[in-house]
């Protein structure tokens, strides 16, 4: 389907922020509802690689692809926001590819103290037997850690991968030639 799931469906809150980037009217008091869904886990899969570089944009001058905006925010399970929480990204490169020798399309964050994060990337290509999909090891202060990844919707091959799950779809917009994308996770931390 090509359409994007509302974030009420994803089993992640429903928040003010996500109400006003939508148009929506917000709520004097918003209410968080899915606070007792956390985020699904997910496998690592094979190209996981310890030790990423700490930085918030993973693309080089001059890498080809579609420019990629990942935000969102990292909250508990009373959705409250987590400052510090850790998440560590991964993923293919435009042709698919990871690299398993260096440390390009691989790094590391923290949220601030609102519990918000901001990737820069770009949209990952296609390999055998997958859809899009980014890698992310996320991490409150002292907890344990949730792997999971992340997906684009109105995907093909998001019919035919068997290990996408739609509670997993971010919301994504084309803005002009680039790509802009919001998924808010949930740990199993309680507040």
């Amino acid at each position: 389907m090509g359409i994007a799931v509302p974030v009420s469906l994803m089993g992640v809150p429903a928040l003010a922020r996500t109400a006003h980037e939508r148009g929506e009217a917000i709520e004097a008091t918003p209410t968080c509802d899915d606070g007792d869904d956390p985020t699904i886990p997910q496998t690592e899969g094979p190209y996981f690689k310890p030790n990423s570089p700490q930085r918030t944009s993973l693309v080089q001058p001059g890498t080809p692809g579609v420019p990629l905006t990942v935000t969102g925010y990292v909250f508990g399970l009373a959705c409250k926001p987590i400052a510090r929480a850790l998440l560590d990204f991964w993923q293919a490169d435009t042709y698919g590819t990871y690299d398993n020798t260096g440390f390009r399309f691989r790094g590391h964050q923290f949220t601030d103290a609102n519990g918000a994060f901001k990737l820069t990337t770009i949209v990952p290509g296609l390999y055998p037997g997958r859809t899009r999909h980014l890698h992310v090891k996320v991490q409150a202060p002292g907890r344990r850690i949730l792997t999971t990844q992340l997906y684009f919707p109105g995907e093909p091959r998001n019919n035919t991968d068997t290990i996408f799950d739609a509670r997993l779809l971010m919301n994504v917009r084309s803005v002009g030639n680039r790509k802009e994308a919001d998924f808010d996770f949930v740990l199993n931390v309680p507040q």
